[in-house]
């Protein structure tokens, strides 16, 4: 092993405590909660390096498996961080703070060899970089994931297939209409089709701001599958600047029935499947 690594490997062995104390010092983290938890990440920190360099792990090449358990550890931090909500940055500039401490302790060691000392500052800073960029590009791959998730999760709360009859199903659908959310209308509603053995669905677009081909089609293809799996269909919310823009479009509509209100669809679906509503009198 070279002398600047030997001297990195000596510290972090070595000083463990005061370094950790002067790198919390330095990331400036006052809050007795957020220096504790920062205080066990930098001792898993410290303790993957140390053992990434006894086994001959190269500071240059981080992407070896020596350096895996570190990598993995960083990981796992920058995971943790993006679901409190952290700032890539913040999470950053916890990596980056490790520097000073880690520099000082090489700068002593290496008094007497300035060359040795310059080419593991020069080491040591490249490898502190490359690991502040390694938890950048986990953060954002983990943020990403968060951000998909929720979103499929409002997809799935703004898509709700209820049960407003016995044999009767109805789809509020609230906002723009695209590929994936028919997609996953489609496969909701005809889930709760299999379920509930319903006879009819309605599918409810008041809540739709606009009506275009794409959005037509997405509606035809959702009638096609009810009526492949043996249920009818019923299109409420066709409002008359929506009806004036299907005509505009030259849509064929066809064979589907549509209403102007839900309430008038869920008449017409009490009707076709044979019940009856009457008012006390």
């Amino acid at each position: 092993m070279r002398e600047e690594f030997e001297a990195l490997l000596a510290t972090v062995r070595e000083e463990e405590k005061d370094v950790v104390d002067a790198w919390l010092t330095e990331a400036r983290l006052t809050d007795t909660g957020a220096r504790r938890a920062a205080e066990t990440e930098a001792r898993d920190i410290l303790s993957q390096l140390r053992q990434a360099l006894e086994s001959g792990g190269d500071p240059s090449r981080l992407d070896s498996a020596a350096w895996a358990p570190l990598r993995e550890v960083l990981g796992d931090l920058s995971k943790t961080r993006a679901a409190k909500g952290q700032s890539a940055a913040d999470t950053s500039m916890f990596l980056l703070a490790l520097k000073k401490p880690l520099f000082s302790s090489l700068q002593r060691r290496l008094a007497a060899n300035p060359e040795a000392m310059a080419a593991s500052l020069w080491s040591l800073s490249t490898t502190v970089d490359k690991l502040a960029q390694h938890t950048v590009g986990i953060y954002q791959q983990a943020r990403e994931e968060i951000i998909r998730r929720q979103q499929e999760e409002l997809l799935e709360l703004s898509t709700p297939v209820v049960k407003l009859w016995d044999g009767v199903l109805a789809v509020p659908m609230i906002g723009v209409l695209d590929s994936s959310r028919t997609q996953m209308v489609m496969e909701a509603l005809l889930q709760k089709i299999v379920e509930t053995g319903s006879e009819l669905a309605i599918i409810d677009i008041t809540g739709v701001p606009t009506v275009d081909t794409l959005v037509a089609q997405h509606l035809l293809k959702t009638v096609t599958a009810i009526r492949l799996m043996g249920a009818d269909c019923i299109i409420s919310g066709i409002r008359p600047q929506i009806a004036q823009t299907i005509v505009h479009l030259g849509i064929d509509l066809q064979g589907v029935r549509t209403k102007a209100t839900l309430a008038d669809a869920l008449a017409l679906a009490l009707q076709q499947t044979g019940w009856r509503v009457s008012r006390d009198k």
